[in-house]
């Protein structure tokens, strides 16, 4: 579905549980700062799609039109790395909307986070699935 129906988004879903979802993105050129940084608005875009991925194993159903409410991340360190990982994390659940944690980090530097982020995701009143 999201190759189908997302296909610029250059994240993937590695893995999706009824209270965790694990995402990935291989980081292109355009990804980084100077100095090799991944720029924060890489790690923004990968913790936004994890908490789209952990709405649908909360909801136990893929509902693309699951859309963002507010998501704020708080940056921890410098990410170097080529392979940014996100794991999100269920706080809450709701009829309307899920709650979720996300830790950031690069595959270079011993999975200490480089970023962490909270966001709730609102879900349509009619389910489009």
């Amino acid at each position: 579905m999201i190759a189908t129906e997302f296909p610029g988004t250059g994240n993937q879903c590695i893995e999706i549980a009824a209270d965790w979802a694990l995402a990935k993105r291989i980081c292109i050129p355009t990804d980084l700062r100077p100095g090799g940084f991944i720029s924060g608005p890489t790690q923004f875009a990968l913790a936004d799609a994890v908490l789209w991925y952990l709405t649908f194993g909360a909801i136990d159903r893929i509902e693309p039109m699951s859309l963002t409410s507010e998501l704020s991340i708080r940056y921890l360190r410098p990410a170097i790395g080529s392979v940014l990982w996100a794991r999100g994390t269920l706080e809450a659940a709701g009829r309307r909307n899920v709650v979720g944690t996300v830790r950031i980090w690069t595959d270079d530097n011993e999975h200490k986070p480089s970023a962490t982020a909270q966001g709730t995701y609102v879900l349509p009143a009619v389910p489009t699935t």
